[in-house]
């Protein structure tokens, strides 16, 4: 596959987590498997001197200081016709990595990504502004797009049902968990990250992603309130940047005073997960909408007992090694927790299961499966 493509890279040099992570795994395994495609990478709002270095020597860069914010004005609200090409030169294909298409020129075959349809199915977890947005550009985004990758087989299903999309136009591309991700038993190390982030030596109980509603964390710390009296010395650990809607979840902890039990640690860097995934009794997971939801996977590399929940893409995520539950009962969350505090032979079973589980998703397999999908749009004569 000679010919070039075209990526955006912007939510991998933005977000260290999320969609940032997903970008930047398939970008590497793809740097890892194809050393001869000429890949341009978009990148918006890059800030001059500080990309890092590309990814592999067929891959350059394609920055511009003009933000996001601004693209999204210009190109979904004024709806005005500047070609992404006009930063990354003529190219046969360009990758959307991040929900919305840019404007392309005639005859340029589009691939984009959908993570998930969270506004659409779960709308009290976004801002109305974003969610106005969201609901007029993706919709027409997906349209316009030659083909669609969806996060996972649930979100496939959503742009079915939501969108009327055709089942042919989209493509299930499954991601991993990266192989850092994987059980941490130094306890020097251990010990490091605990003073990192400042967490007492309490056994805890871990969750991560972006404070904000979708993540369900106000029920989840009503679930450690649940847990009464014999699990008073468990502590729960949230690592996560600021997010939207998030002062209700803070109300819970001084609602439930567990003000000394419940930490919130602020984002993390890549190279701290495993360990803080290690060092946890579980994982809690209870997302009202996932894409694909990489923490279960992440958890299970690390031989961490999982729970999540039984809606989107979890169940087809977590298989039978998780216990899942409904995430809007409170009573339920805190039984499967209580669980995986106590059940030694629960807990042994399932991480056996999740070292199984999390070897099933893998991104240098989604980054072969993304390049085999490249050279089908490319050869595809319409």
């Amino acid at each position: 596959m000679k010919q070039p493509v075209g990526i955006d890279y912007t939510a991998a040099y933005e977000q260290g987590a999320g969609i940032g992570r997903y970008v930047r795994e398939l970008v590497r395994e793809l740097a890892a498997l194809d050393g001869e495609t000429p890949y341009r990478l978009f990148v918006a709002g890059a800030k001059r001197g500080l990309l890092p270095a590309v990814p592999g020597t067929n891959f350059t860069w394609r920055p511009t200081r003009v933000t996001p914010l601004w693209f999204a004005r210009l190109w979904h609200r004024l709806q005005v016709p500047l070609p992404v090409e006009t930063f990354v030169g003529r190219v046969p294909l360009f990758h959307a990595t991040d929900f919305t298409l840019p404007p392309t020129l005639p005859g340029t075959k589009t691939l984009l990504t959908v993570h998930d349809l969270s506004f659409v199915r779960a709308p009290e977890t976004t801002t109305p502004v974003l969610k106005t947005y969201l609901d007029r550009v993706v919709p027409r985004s997906v349209r316009r797009a030659t083909h669609v990758l969806a996060d996972s087989q649930a979100t496939k299903d959503d742009l079915v049902e939501l969108y009327q999309t055709p089942s042919d136009k989209v493509t299930v591309l499954l991601g991993g968990a990266n192989p850092e991700f994987r059980p941490i038993t130094d306890p020097a190390a251990l010990q490091a990250v605990h003073r990192r982030y400042k967490l007492p030596d309490n056994p805890y109980i871990f969750s991560i992603g972006t404070v904000q509603p979708r993540k369900n964390y106000a029920r989840l710390i009503e679930a450690l309130a649940a847990l009464g009296p014999a699990y008073a010395d468990v502590h729960l650990v949230i690592t996560g940047g600021r997010g939207w809607l998030d002062s209700p979840i803070y109300q819970a902890v001084a609602d439930y005073g567990l003000s000394e039990r419940v930490h919130f640690t602020g984002f993390a860097h890549d190279g701290d997960l495993p360990a803080l995934y290690s060092a946890a009794r579980c994982l809690a997971y209870p997302s009202l909408y996932e894409g694909i939801g990489l923490p279960v996977l992440e958890a299970m590399a690390c031989g961490t007992p999982v729970v999540t929940s039984n809606i989107s893409s979890m169940p087809e995520i977590a298989g039978d090694a998780a216990l899942l539950i409904d995430p809007y009962n409170v009573d339920e969350l805190s039984e499967a927790l209580a669980r995986l505090l106590s059940d030694e032979v629960l807990r042994a079973e399932l991480i056996v299961r999740g070292f199984e589980q999390a070897s099933y998703f893998t991104w240098a397999r989604a980054a072969q499966q993304l390049k085999s999908i490249y050279q089908q749009i490319l050869e595809d004569k319409d």
